[in-house]
Parts: structure tokens; C-alpha cells; sequence
């Protein structure tokens, strides 16, 4: 290969990195940033979760003694105009009760009687009669009380305004950014939602929503997170 002949070679190479090397560049003039947005709303509905147990020194009875109270309990929420969609069994369970199961003593272990237990969700769409609906429940015989939750059973219109402020908190800082280091900020290049929180509960003073039993509702909130890149004209 002559002089001239690697000459012109070496020429054709740098030519033709030229590009890659500007489009490396362009892509990363950008700006990333994160922005969070929250909402707060009352809550328009609630979920208890409560049942029946009983015990007894015979399997059967302490079953029959559960299922003709958890009856009783599914026939007031019928009466109190619970919707049958809005009452779900969680759990059935028929346990034995040991004795000396252990090992700390020299009587072998055995079984003295046994435990049975129903539990239901239940939905209350109208919050004004839900400390009614707890009353009457306690008073029919539920024995077992696994909490209370609040909710909003349509969170769309919501979680839209929580996507929005993110947006727009995100767009803030870009802004900030683009200001603070001198650089006019361009179009967006890309945008992901990287994470969203359904109803969470919010502390704020109690508030009675019904007159059997004092109950707070407080605000729920809802919050989205999202991450923009913005290009650096």
C-alpha cells in the first residue's frame, strides 16, 4: 500500500466515525428528572373483615355452633341491606385443641377440644351506616374482629390528578434544572410512569360517620410518580 493509498484509508475511517461520534453526543445533551404527585380524598366506602368462633369438646358441635351464628350474621346484613356481591367468606377453618403438645410435661399430648372459625369481608358502600352495621353484627354474635379499611371504589378520576401534578412537578424541575445550568430546555424526549399508590390512609382529625359507633374516615391518598427526559437545545 502506497503513502497516498493509506493516507486517503486513514481519512475514510475519521469520516466515517464522524457521525456516531455527534450522535452520541446529541443523545446525551438531555435532562432526566422524577416528579411525584399526590391527591387526598375522602373515602366512599369500607371493608371489614370479622366472624364467628367457637369451641367445644366435639368437632361437630363447635362447627354447628359457628355456622348457625355466622347465619344469623349473614341474615342481618341482608336485612341491612347489604348487597350480596359485597359479602364474601374469607376463611373456614375446624382446629384441634392440644394439651401438653409441647413436651414440658411427662402426659403425652392429646387433644381436649376444638376450634372452629368462619370469617366474611364485608363492603359498606353507604359510610353513614357503617358504625350500625359493626352493632348489630357484635350484637349477632361475630366474636372476631379482623380490622377495618377505607377505600374509594372508583380511584380513577383520582389517580388522574395525582398523574397530573407529577407531571407537572417533573416539568418544574426540568425547568429549574435547564435555568440553574444555563441550558434552554427543549421537547420531551420520553416519558414513563414509574410507580402509582392506590388509597392509602391519611391521619386527620375523627369524625363521626355514623351515631351507634364513633368511627373516623379521614382522607385516603393517592399518589403517581413519573420520569421525564427533556432535550437540551
Amino acid at each position: 500500500m502506497t503513502p497516498m493509498t493509506r493516507f486517503l484509508s486513514a481519512c475514510a475511517l475519521g469520516l466515517a466515525m464522524i457521525p456516531a461520534a455527534v450522535s452520541t453526543a446529541a443523545a446525551d445533551e438531555v435532562i432526566t428528572v422524577t416528579g411525584q404527585g399526590q391527591v387526598f380524598a375522602a373515602p366512599d366506602m369500607a371493608t371489614i373483615r370479622l366472624g364467628v368462633t367457637e369451641t367445644d369438646a366435639e368437632a361437630a358441635r363447635a362447627m354447628d355452633a359457628t355456622s348457625q351464628a355466622m347465619g344469623t350474621i349473614l341474615a342481618r346484613l341482608t336485612e341491612l341491606g347489604i348487597a350480596p356481591r359485597d359479602v364474601q367468606t374469607q376463611s373456614l377453618q375446624l382446629d384441634p385443641i392440644w394439651q401438653n403438645r409441647n413436651g414440658q410435661s411427662d402426659q403425652p399430648p392429646r387433644i381436649t377440644g376444638y376450634r372452629a372459625s368462619n370469617q366474611v369481608m364485608v363492603r359498606v358502600r353507604d359510610l353513614s351506616e357503617l358504625g350500625g352495621v359493626l352493632d348489630a353484627l357484635l350484637q349477632d354474635g361475630a366474636n372476631d374482629f379482623g380490622g377495618l379499611s377505607f377505600g374509594i371504589a372508583d380511584p380513577d378520576d383520582q389517580m388522574d390528578a395525582a398523574r397530573r401534578a407529577a407531571v407537572a412537578d417533573a416539568m418544574a424541575k426540568a425547568r429549574l434544572y435547564a435555568e440553574a445550568a444555563g441550558v434552554t430546555l427543549g421537547d420531551v424526549v420520553s416519558m414513563s410512569e414509574t410507580g402509582s399508590a392506590r388509597p392509602q390512609p391519611r391521619m386527620m382529625e375523627a369524625a363521626r360517620v355514623a351515631d351507634a359507633m364513633p368511627i373516623a374516615g379521614g382522607e385516603l391518598g393517592l399518589s403517581a410518580s413519573v420520569t421525564m427526559v427533556f432535550a437540551i437545545d
